[in-house]
């Protein structure tokens, strides 16, 4: 069972990039072309879809296992370098594969979790997560970035504070993820 799931979560990692970009073309193609339908598999209405979830979980766990192999990993890194560098694709593509490996995968970028004073007046902290340390790309070296995200959602605002306004938490990244989009109701590992 943990090799499934092992090969599931890598399917998923690899499958949400890739399919959020197609599923937003195959929008644009749709709206151009007034086009689209989908196609059932029987004639009974309740069996298309435990037909579509199963081959949606075979199809996801094939790619799991795809991506697990060296052969494979080698023609995936020369298909999305050239998806990264393909005009309108690549500004699609490339910020949903870095919002996905920020969140699952082994490229996690929100595990420093942290307190952010947000208004001192009224002694207002916020949960959020330092995704960059080094700011000197813009020029800026008596701040910190930090990622709020928002209760019950998977955006957020960046902020950036100074280092004197950040408490680490003491939790990993997931159990204070969870707990900030849950909006303060579940309860921390």
């Amino acid at each position: 069972m943990k090799k499934f799931l092992n090969y599931f979560l890598q399917g998923l990692i690899f499958f949400i990039p890739l399919i959020i970009t197609a599923i937003i073309l195959f929008k644009l193609f749709d709206f151009f072309a007034g086009l689209f339908a989908f196609i059932g598999f029987s004639d009974y209405p309740i069996l298309n879809p435990l037909l579509g979830l199963t081959l949606t979980i075979g199809f996801i766990f094939f790619l799991g296992v795809l991506a697990s192999s060296y052969i494979f990993k080698q023609l995936f890194t020369l298909f999305e370098e050239k998806l990264e560098h393909a005009p309108f694709i690549r500004h699609i593509y490339s910020p949903i594969k870095d919002f996905t490996n920020a969140f699952v995968g082994n490229k996690r970028k929100f595990n420093k979790p942290v307190m952010v004073l947000t208004n001192p007046a009224a002694d207002i902290y916020e949960i959020g997560f330092i995704t960059q340390e080094d700011l000197k790309d813009f020029k800026i070296s008596d701040k910190v970035a930090v990622y709020l995200p928002y209760s019950y959602s998977l955006s957020g605002r960046l902020i950036l504070v100074p280092p004197a306004n950040v408490k680490p938490l003491e939790s990993d990244g997931a159990s204070a993820m969870k707990f900030v989009v849950s909006g303060g109701v579940t309860d921390v590992d």
